[in-house]
């Protein structure tokens, strides 16, 4: 599997730092030109700076050739043609890839980017829902994490091993009758990816092309916080057909999330609605409500939009236990007040994108 084993070396050149310039080879931009072969082969250029210690290669060498499936190293060292008057760090021009031209991937259906402008706000937990949500409607559902940093959705789906290949396709793993792939499946646990934009924008490209996603009715791309490389890579790498921003009620989280919907419009992907996450809780003994996060945000938000509030899903005692424990909420409680809020945003979902029963191809027009 070329593109897992290409995952495992970035990883493992990403644990080698430079003292001089105090971060890792590959957030450096030491590493260029890196191609992983089917059978193992591997081959790189090494920008070695005059003042760079030598040993830093051998290291490099012995990190990939340590990983697992790799079968020759052949390492080419250069001196980086530093600008003028330049004391430290790596050439900001050489090996940044131009912008790819988005393809047109109608097998993958409707494509939905569930982004928030801050971490913290249950987006995950939102997508993973949306996704088992729309799978048990009988529609054809492939869920990628796009989270490179954190990603989270193995834990949600309780899915851990690695994706098998056939054909040279990488093929996606499944529960809850979902598909799904990570970068979380590719490397190993702890490992950190200390990865910059071209690293993040190939790993999507991949995802989107190299995995054997079959035909889907809907695809789910859960987003990493925030405005960065991961939402650029995507729009730039394939016709995304809608965002969704989630959002707690916080005025904190709320103009996080302005942003992140500015965002998406800025590059031409409409936002079709806001869901309110972590909204009040209503105690089942008394009856007694408890904004513990606030109120309104969400409608706020919509409101200043333009776009529809497409539900509020109420704060529930065990649905973080349920999704550490890889069962989101809609499987292992759907008579629960958060799964029903989740299942009706979910059809919200489908009236704004005009879905068609999963029998038919969605058109794109």
């Amino acid at each position: 599997m070329a593109d897992a084993l290409e995952a495992r070396v970035i990883s493992a050149l990403a644990g080698i730092r430079n003292p001089r310039l105090e971060n890792d080879l590959i957030s450096s931009g030491m590493v260029r030109d890196l191609e992983v072969a089917a059978d193992g082969h591997v081959t790189f250029t090494f920008l070695l700076a005059p003042d760079d210690p030598a040993t830093l290669v051998r290291a490099a060498r012995a990190a990939v050739r340590a990983v697992e499936g790799v079968s020759e190293v052949k390492i080419s060292v250069t001196n980086p043609a530093a600008p003028a008057g330049a004391t430290h760090g790596p050439p900001q021009s050489q090996g940044m890839p131009a912008p790819p031209t988005p393809m047109e991937q109608p097998n993958l259906g409707r494509i939905i980017a569930v982004s928030s402008g801050k971490g913290g706000v249950g987006k995950s937990t939102v997508a993973a829902n949306l996704a088992v949500a729309l799978a048990e409607a009988g529609f054809r559902v492939g869920v990628m994490d796009a989270d490179i940093y954190g990603p989270n959705l193995p834990r949600m789906f309780g899915v851990f091993e690695k994706p098998p290949v056939s054909g040279g396709k990488i093929q996606p793993l499944s529960a809850y009758g979902v598909k799904l792939m990570s970068i979380g499946f590719l490397i190993e646990r702890d490992a950190p990816a200390i990865w910059r934009g071209p690293i993040i924008m190939k790993i999507i490209q991949q995802f989107l092309r190299d995995v054997e996603w079959g035909e889907l009715d809907y695809f789910i791309v859960d987003m990493p916080p925030g405005t960065g490389d991961a939402q650029l890579s995507l729009v730039q790498s394939t016709h995304v057909s809608a965002a969704l921003i989630v959002t707690t009620p916080q005025e904190v989280a709320v103009g996080d999330a302005l942003r992140g919907a500015r965002m998406f419009e800025r590059v031409g992907v409409p936002v079709i609605g806001i869901i309110e996450n972590m909204a009040a809780f209503t105690d089942p003994e008394t009856g007694r409500r408890w904004e513990l996060f606030s109120s309104g945000g969400g409608l706020r938000l919509a409101e200043e939009l333009g776009i529809p509030l497409l539900g509020s899903v109420p704060l529930q005692p065990d649905m973080a236990q349920l999704a550490d424990a890889g069962r989101p909420i809609l499987a292992a409680a759907p008579a629960s007040a958060a799964a029903a809020a989740l299942r009706a945003a979910a059809d919200r979902v489908r009236e704004e994108l005009g879905g068609v029963p999963a029998a038919l191809p969605i058109l794109r027009g």
